[in-house]
């Protein structure tokens, strides 16, 4: 039965006692028992608050041995598991202010778990937006894998004055957290320092204050001593919240040759550009906002708001369009601070850049037009509409490093002004890198409304007598013509990706002399080490890309070169047709309809079956090795 966990006899050498069984019971479930105090207890506290709550309510859960321990309602439980369980959920269900106090403490170090996807964090949120008793139900659902009916008598017992409700609230939430999900489990911690200088100073000022207090004990004691002053200081809470981090005389500002003589080429060797890089107050506001995220701070998708724990580089300060923008580097993050009414602070994955991927910054939006801070090493830069890949690209002004207002495809109001997910219009940058850098080296830059622009390559159809391709830049005429036609059908467009790559997999000659079918398949890459992918069909005269299938995952890279997709096609004639294609690994592709089944070898990696109707269709490819994969669903 879901949720039971048997506690079996107590370990050789163990004391019989039921406290010290108690005690066995709770280390050996210490993990699962800490999980689900983690997901039950309520959202107003940030994540370290959170970890050491979880960790005092189920360590305050054994029991003395005056506790008398409930017995379990489903009789198939182990005992003392159930009535830790019940103990933890009280804990939580019924928080009290001393609860706090007793709280374990870390001293100079942040604990946090580790920052899951997209899908993690608003699960998060929507738990946070839930009231104890539902919290606690998904707790049981998820973690304890209990039926509706189970969760809903333990909570009963840990006094729910609605159990039925809370079970069904819990269970309109998204799927839970997988069991060793470490988003959600306070046993697999991150450890963060605090600021180091601060601490100095805290320590600094309570020894101050210690020998004030004893100075003053001792003038008490000698009877000439006077009461202290209401609101002084009483400890480390008095000391001053700033640090190096914070001080915009710390900024690191590179040489503006610096990427010239160093192996990493990335935004470290950005230098600062910008007609306010000297003002020290605008700088200072930037930092300010960055040490102490509030209302006015947005973070891409997998992008952590924790300040920098060291002084990052200056990129850019300056006024764009009469707005005074500000941005910096981490080392791991992109911050750019918007000055002013309407401003506030947008933060960006920007780990792991290189050449390309940080090649550009967007500095400004207005309307459906954006300005760029273009690379140091970029040498030359232009725009193209990507559904025109005949047309001429036209040059791009820039001053010191910022381009004049680039249009986007999208529609006035829009968020992501040249998101391809619009494909219509959608403007690109076609920057060209300096000599120093490679011969001849340029490549496309998407604006997908973040603040970094995501890198656009092309991998051709394969050749027979070559090894599988690597991905190249996408502007050859093959690269352009293949993105016009398939834009539409990229599996992510939102901020926070950082590579699109379109692979041409497969060519497939259509029945009937009716032309030929390109079969791509279109992936995504975010910062946060996330992917998608898609596969569609190109098909003669059609006025965009079919889509056959897509999701998350890591298809069609390098870690998974192998697919196949499959869709309905009625030719010119009006025959209907199964089309299908591989990659260059497809040896044989079966599909079984209804009452038919077609399982051909496919020495071109392709299959066209004719079909008087359409129907629901199973279909797999055999590769050259033997193993069988499916398409994308």
């Amino acid at each position: 039965m879901a949720g039971r966990i048997d506690g079996g006899a107590p370990p050789q050498g163990a004391s019989a006692r039921p406290v010290a069984r108690a005690e066995a019971t709770l280390v050996r479930h210490y993990r699962r028992l800490v999980r689900l105090a983690y997901l039950a207890l309520p959202g107003d506290r940030d994540r370290h608050s959170r970890v050491l709550a979880a960790h005092a309510a189920v360590q305050r859960a054994l029991p003395s041995r005056r506790t008398r321990l409930e017995e379990p309602a489903d009789a198939g439980e182990d005992p003392l598991y159930a009535a830790l369980r019940l103990r933890v959920l009280r804990a939580a269900l019924q928080p009290r202010p001393s609860d706090r106090l007793l709280t374990p403490r870390v001293w100079g170090l942040r604990l946090f778990t580790p920052g899951g996807g997209e899908q993690d964090a608003a699960l998060d949120r929507e738990l946070g937006a839930l009231e104890a008793p539902a919290r606690s139900a998904f707790a049981l659902l998820t973690v304890e894998e209990l039926t509706p009916g189970q969760a809903a008598e333990v909570l009963r017992r840990a006094g729910v004055a609605d159990p039925d409700r809370a079970v069904a609230e819990a269970s309109q939430l998204s799927a839970g957290p997988e069991p060793g999900l470490p988003a959600f489990d306070p046993c697999a911690v991150r450890v963060q320092p605090t600021d180091l200088l601060r601490r100095r100073r805290a320590f600094g000022a309570s020894l101050a204050v210690a020998v004030l207090a004893l100075t003053t004990t001792a003038a008490v004691l000698g009877g000439s001593g006077a009461p202290a002053p209401a609101g002084a200081p009483t400890g480390p809470l008095a000391a001053p919240p700033s640090g190096s981090a914070t001080d915009p005389a710390r900024l690191l500002r590179m040489a503006p040759d610096r990427w010239q003589h160093t192996a990493r080429v990335d935004f470290s060797a950005w230098p600062a550009r910008g007609d306010r890089r000297d003002d020290a107050a605008l700088l200072g506001r930037a930092l300010a906002a960055w040490a102490r995220p509030g209302p006015q701070t947005r973070a891409e998708p997998g992008t952590g708001t924790t300040p920098p724990q060291d002084p990052p580089h200056l990129l850019f300060a300056g006024t764009v369009d009469g707005t005074a923008v500000v941005v910096l580097y981490d080392g791991g993050r992109l911050a750019r601070w918007t000055d002013g009414r309407g401003g506030g602070l947008d933060l960006a994955r920007a780990d792991d850049s290189s050449v390309t991927t940080a090649g550009a910054v967007v500095l400004r939006r207005q309307g459906t037009t954006a300005r760029y801070l273009l690379a140091p090493w970029i040498e030359a830069a232009d725009t193209r509409r990507i559904d025109q890949p005949d047309a001429p690209a036209k040059p791009l002004d820039r001053v010191d490093g910022v381009t004049a207002a680039v249009p986007g495809g999208g529609s006035p109001g829009s968020s992501s002004p040249g998101a391809l997910a619009n494909c219509q219009a959608a403007t690109v940058l076609q920057v060209r890198s300096s000599s120093t850098i490679a011969e001849k080296h340029a490549f496309l830059l998407a604006d997908l409304g973040g603040l970094v622009p995501a890198h656009l390559s092309y991998t051709p159809p394969p050749d027979r007598a070559q090894p599988a391709r690597d991905p190249r830049e996408a502007v050859g005429p093959d690269a352009l013509l293949a993105w016009a036609r398939a834009a539409c059908a990229v599996p992510d467009g939102t901020p926070g990706v950082k590579q699109l790559d379109l692979w041409a997999f497969a060519v497939q000659q259509l029945p009937q002399n009716a032309g030929a079918a390109a079969w791509v398949c279109l992936r995504a890459d975010r910062w946060d080490g996330e992917g998608s992918a898609a596969t569609a069909v190109l098909l003669p005269n059609a006025r965009g890309p079919q889509r056959t299938g897509g999701g998350p995952g890591r298809a069609c890279s390098r870690f998974e070169q192998d697919t196949v997709g499959w869709t309905w096609w009625r030719s010119p004639q009006g025959t209907e047709f199964l089309l299908a294609a591989g990659s260059r690994r497809v040896t044989r592709i079966t599909a079984k309809g209804p009452d038919w089944t077609a399982d051909r070898p496919t020495p071109d990696h392709t299959l066209a079956v004719e079909r008087p109707t359409r129907a629901t269709v199973a279909l797999e490819a055999v590769l050259d090795g033997g193993a069988r994969i499916a398409p994308l669903r």
